[in-house]
């Protein structure tokens, strides 16, 4: 596994994460924390998560499978609530399901964040709290996360007062960083420094879809999902790419994939007109 320095938290994250946000409440707990267990072995130590997934049961698993190993980790969680009260009880929520006394990192569960989100982030006491929590010590680094670019992701980003950010950023999905222009909202948060983690690293399976049912014949054979983590972690502003890690064989897979850095794209040169 290969790491990078998270921006200006200096946390050194592995380059995979894994994002929690596919279990459900019905699922076998223990065959995700064996493969939890295979992903620590082997060098992973950055978790997303949050209390919406599978109604507290992904915080429960993971909190499960870092409990004899949680220095190792680096915890990620969220809060839907902007109100300073609703912030608060859906952190002591995290904590006691996470089994641990501080998150590394706590966001703002966003979506497209319009303005007037960014409002109350802002003004009327979120982010007042989350620093509150911050001086507590209950919560070590902040951010937010947001499906793509709006007038109120921007702002959130301008305001310097971020650690993070986590948006959706793919092969297919390129407005959140435009390497042709070097402009998006990635770029933005690299400006100040944001640590930059990403969503739907692989199209969540759309852009495989897409060329397999095009393409039936000539794809049966071909690694979509390695191309397609490669094309991210080849971009030098990623820090951390989450990945659902359904298996054993997606923990190998996304690991082989990490440490091949000799296969890593010269994005420049392929957005190049």
């Amino acid at each position: 596994m290969q790491y990078r320095t998270l921006g200006r938290t200096g946390l050194r994250v592995s380059e995979i994460g894994y994002g929690g946000g596919r279990v459900r409440q019905t699922e076998e707990q223990q065959p995700i924390i064996d493969t939890l267990h295979r992903a620590m072995d082997l060098g992973l130590n950055f978790f997303d998560t949050a209390p919406t997934y599978g109604n507290g049961v992904s915080e429960t698993i993971i909190g499960e499978a870092i409990r004899q190993r949680r220095n190792e980790c680096i915890v990620a969680t969220k809060t839907e609530a902007r109100d300073p009260k609703g912030i608060i009880a859906n952190l002591e929520g995290s904590l006691k399901r996470l089994k641990t006394d501080v998150i590394d990192i706590l966001q703002f569960h966003g979506g497209w964040i319009p303005q007037d989100d960014a409002d109350k982030i802002l003004n009327r006491g979120g982010l007042e709290t989350y620093r509150k929590l911050q001086r507590e010590g209950k919560v070590r680094f902040i951010g937010f996360s947001a499906d793509g670019p709006s007038g109120g992701v921007s702002q959130l980003i301008a305001t310097g007062a971020f650690d993070i950010i986590q948006v959706h950023y793919n092969l297919m999905y390129q407005s959140t960083c435009d390497s042709f222009s070097g402009l998006g909202v990635i770029p933005e948060a690299e400006a100040q420094n944001m640590g930059i983690i990403l969503m739907r690293s692989t199209t969540s399976g759309a852009f495989q879809k897409l060329m397999r049912l095009s393409f039936p014949d000539k794809m049966a054979d071909v690694d979509l999902d390695s191309f397609l983590l490669n094309y991210v972690l080849s971009n030098p502003l990623v820090d951390v790419a989450l990945m659902s890690l359904q298996s054993l064989e997606d923990v190998e897979w996304t690991n082989a994939v990490s440490d091949n850095v000799s296969a890593r794209l010269d994005l420049k040169e392929v957005h190049r007109r």
